[in-house]
């Protein structure tokens, strides 16, 4: 790590000096990693640094190696960066502090607050009920919070997938019937009257749990933006269950988000308004996600047959208003 890197991270954090530890993990398609730095001379032990390098040539592991694809990247670390930098949450739904963001030509550092220093330590491939009701609270604390406010320099659309950033999968789809619908379904999604600010990439694996497994932080940021809260449930949902889970276990869950959200969101909110519409988006949301699958890796185990019933629902009911 460059000296003016270290420096940066003495400086943020007050320390007299530090040691390079391991590396959490290397980015998407190879455009930097995430490390552990261990700090002398200071009150914190630790920290965690995302160093983003931009490649010369990129490694995505599904061969989407276009400019498209560059530049979706880049902008999602400025996001990300401007997130951290620029809003807060709460106990409630809690994200590392960001200490120190600085960009260094193709190179960024964003030094975060060790999470598994403050509690956080623990990680899961797979979940319990009580984790998994954990994560619902996280989300629905985090939409209560940002319900109707505006995602100033971040993403207009939350989500990786969003449709306008994926021309290439979309072009690449071979159910017509879904191709033919992306666009409707899209704007069905982006004209709902209730929008928050989404995390955009809520999935089990950007959870840190307590050792308990009873609270949780949240991590990456890059697909950060506005939208129907139904993206990030769906998502998560998806994440950490199986079709045959999902189709048992969906509905209460579903219950319990809301449930959440109704105690974080404010008065003024007309609450039964923002159900109704949220659940009767809840489908479209999935079936968006299914239709970035099908373009982006048509062998995804997500999907399954419960995520292709949902497509089904959906694309009858668009057939049926559209007589």
């Amino acid at each position: 790590m460059k000296q003016e890197y270290q420096d940066l991270i003495l400086q943020a954090c007050s320390a007299k000096s530090l040691q390079i530890g391991a590396k959490i993990q290397t980015l998407w398609s190879g455009y930097g990693q995430i490390v552990r730095i261990h700090l002398q001379g200071c009150d914190r032990p630790s920290v965690v640094v995302k160093h983003v390098m931009f490649p010369q040539e990129s490694r995505h592991p599904g061969g989407w190696n276009t400019d498209i694809s560059h530049q979706r990247k880049v902008r999602s670390y400025q996001v990300e960066s401007h997130w951290y930098q620029n809003y807060s949450t709460n106990d409630q739904c809690r994200v590392p502090l960001c200490l120190a963001a600085q960009s260094f030509g193709d190179e960024q550092l964003i030094v975060l607050e060790d999470l598994d220093a403050v509690g956080f330590p623990e990680r899961r491939m797979s979940v319990r009920d009580a984790e998994v009701k954990a994560c619902l609270c996280w989300i629905a604390n985090f939409h209560g919070l940002f319900l109707g406010v505006s995602p100033q320099g971040l993403w207009p659309v939350g989500t990786y997938w969003h449709l306008e950033t994926r021309p290439d999968e979309l072009e690449a789809m071979a159910d017509q019937k879904l191709k033919a619908a992306a666009g409707k379904i899209d704007s069905i999604l982006n004209l709902c009257c209730f929008k928050t600010i989404l995390h955009g990439d809520a999935k089990l694996a950007n959870f840190c749990f307590s050792e308990d497994g009873l609270r949780v932080a949240a991590v990456d940021f890059q697909y950060v933006g506005g939208g129907c809260g139904m993206k990030d449930v769906i998502y998560f949902l998806g994440s950490c269950m199986d079709e045959r889970e999902c189709e048992k276990r969906v509905p209460a869950y579903l219950d319990y988000y809301f449930s959440e959200l109704r105690v974080s969101v404010s008065e003024q909110v007309n609450f039964a308004e923002l159900e109704e519409e949220w659940r009767g988006l809840f489908a479209f949301a999935w079936t968006d996600f299914q239709r970035f699958l099908l373009g982006w890796m048509p062998g995804h185990h997500k999907i399954n047959r419960y995520s292709k019933r949902l497509t089904r629902e959906v694309l009858s009911e668009l057939n049926r208003t559209s007589k």
